[in-house]
């Protein structure tokens, strides 16, 4: 079987992997950055996050009225107390052109030490090219495609890896570094591929929680299958709501489904000040590194967003706007099995679950994924004869069942790759085919 799959697989693999080796090498690059986002930020704005303790903090409402202020008008959307007595306050700052600003204030004595424009951070940029391009939807579902066809690369690349005959660890589990050049190319590739390739697959399948498409189905799934929300984080009856936290508040990725319970707009109270929100949450035993997040509307709520970096301090938490009490109360302790395992997954592939250690290990994934990438293509490029792809002859999928099975069953797990299946089929079958150059470098 695997003497006769092997050619088909190798041609997979082959152009599969040329496709998309510019979009991973751009992504493990810009993935390895990201790792260090938050030792970027605190060297970038180090002057605007640190303050001397100074005492007793000013009240939160007059500090939101002051950043409110130096921004020149908008509406006061988050508020950021700071998690220890040498850290700013942060106030997030919604202006009517739809520009989100942060200001930087000093609690102790209400100086501003700072504004920024959020959407020109340098790391938010960063984490839109990283997870979308820089595109939209549109370049959201080409990363996902990208990381499904990952998955498929890493898992033919073990079938080509794994030795047909018996041989020796060298080549196998060791590098042959003193062996002629296209064994000792092989190695390069094949070795640290194989090593690599558990750690790569848990940051693919990590990442893919966060797309548009596939993650959001997972989403779904989890809380469809009783791993979702269990009645006993609501006071009172559990909202039928169309609105989810994700529509209100930057939250932790297993929050985001949650379904909102609105404030009684008809209570006769008007909206309480953060003041009194705070006082709330100083009842609550919470991780401080938190935001709070204004309502939007009369019937919206206030709520606490904590995502630090162990999952296992997660919080979001919905306070009423007319009485400062709490409606939802959701923590780790409080999702599914499923919930649990994603939310550090999360945390792990963000670079924060393990601290130093998995900064590390995870810089370790991206070098040795662009590492793979460039030795992939110069061993490909090495041995291909001239005006060909040197791929192995091109013959019918149907002829090998068993191949077929398993990539309309990846099809069906990763819907991306099932419909990018059906475009190659396509583009096969009526164009590729019919232009002699392409045939011939295509080795038909």
């Amino acid at each position: 079987m695997k003497k006769k799959a092997y050619p088909i697989v190798w041609r997979w693999h082959l152009f599969a992997g040329i496709i998309i080796a510019p979009f991973l090498i751009f992504l493990a690059v810009t993935g390895a950055l990201y790792l260090f986002k938050a030792d970027i930020e605190e060297y970038i704005y180090k002057d605007y996050y640190y303050v001397e303790d100074g005492g007793d903090k000013l009240p939160a409402s007059d500090l939101a009225f002051t950043a409110e202020g130096y921004a020149g008008g908008g509406d006061v959307v988050r508020y950021r107390p700071g998690e220890d007595a040498n850290r700013s306050v942060e106030v997030g700052i919604s202006q009517e052109d739809g520009t989100s600003l942060t200001v930087f204030i000093n609690p102790y004595n209400r100086q501003v030490l700072g504004m920024i424009d959020d959407d020109k951070r340098p790391m938010a940029i960063l984490e839109l090219l990283h997870g979308e391009l820089k595109m939209g939807t549109f370049g959201d579902r080409i990363v996902e495609l990208v990381a499904c066809w990952t998955i498929i690369m890493i898992i033919s690349g073990l079938f080509l890896w794994y030795p047909r005959a018996k041989e020796k660890i060298k080549g196998v589990f060791t590098l042959r570094l003193k062996k002629p050049g296209r064994l000792r190319r092989r190695d390069l590739h094949a070795v640290p591929a194989f090593w690599l390739s558990g750690g790569l697959l848990f940051f693919l399948f990590s990442g893919l929680l966060w797309t548009g498409f596939w993650g959001n189905g997972v989403q779904s799934l989890v809380t469809a299958s009783g791993a979702g929300y269990p009645p006993s984080i609501w006071v009172g009856p559990a909202p039928e709501s169309d609105t989810l936290t994700e529509d209100i508040a930057d939250v932790s990725w297993v929050a985001e489904k949650l379904p909102v319970q609105n404030s009684d707009a008809d209570s006769g109270f008007k909206q309480v000040s953060i003041d009194d929100v705070l006082e709330t949450i100083n009842t609550l035993d919470v991780d401080p590194n938190y935001d709070v997040f204004y309502p939007s509307s009369k019937e919206g709520v206030f709520t606490l967003s904590v995502f630090p970096d162990q999952a296992s301090n997660e919080a979001t938490i919905h306070i009423d706007q007319y009485t400062a009490d709490v409606i939802a109360d959701y923590r780790y302790d409080n999702y599914g099995i499923l919930g649990k395992v994603m939310a550090t997954m999360i945390t792990i592939h963000k670079g924060h679950e393990f601290g130093l250690l998995n900064q590390a290990l995870g810089l370790l994934i991206c070098l040795g994924l662009i590492f793979m990438v460039i030795t992939g293509f110069y061993l490909w490029w090495k041995r291909k004869p001239q005006n060909n792809s040197g791929a192995p002859k091109a013959v019918s999928i149907l002829e090998y069942k068993r191949i077929l099975i398993v990539l309309i069953i990846l099809g069906l797990i990763f819907p991306l790759v099932g419909i990018s299946l059906l475009v190659v089929f396509l583009l096969d079958r009526f164009i590729l085919r019919r232009f002699e150059t392409l045939r011939k470098w295509l080795n038909y």
